[in-house]
């Protein structure tokens, strides 16, 4: 996923759900209840998410859902990882499953997109050739 987050400088919630498959709700009770995630937001006062702040949660999400850490034990994990320099290194880990899971969704996607429904013979017809296997568009006598 670290591919498809560094495109953008900043991303709104709608975005952040759709690349890490959490709800906008989710979020921003995330955000209340980890110290880490201090997202800003614009002059609308919409909140943006930074790559920093998306990967930030897809660790969180991946500390709480994959790990089974409670919310308070998260929240220590992330201070711990942050004080030892740590924090860094628990997003690349979680991040490479999380890129590969995402791309093979897409790719299995593109490739029906991709693939026809039916062959294209059958959609253009059969091909006329002559006798020295020349396309003709003339009918055999």
């Amino acid at each position: 996923m670290r591919e498809s987050i560094v495109k953008k400088a900043y991303y709104s919630i709608g975005e952040v759900c759709d690349l890490t498959g959490l709800k906008p709700h989710v979020l921003r009770y995330w955000e209340t209840q980890f110290d880490v995630l201090r997202l800003t937001k614009n002059r609308a006062g919409n909140r943006v998410f930074r790559p920093k702040d998306i990967e930030l949660v897809l660790l969180v999400k991946n500390l709480l859902y994959a790990q089974k850490y409670t919310i308070e034990g998260a929240n220590q994990k992330l201070l711990d990882m942050r004080k030892e320099g740590g924090l860094e290194g628990g997003k690349h880990e979680v991040l490479g499953p999380e890129f590969l899971a995402s791309m093979k969704v897409e790719l299995e996607q593109l490739a029906k997109v991709l693939t026809p429904s039916e062959p294209l013979e059958d959609i253009t017809g059969p091909e006329k050739t002559d006798e020295d296997g020349v396309e003709s568009d003339e009918e055999p006598e």
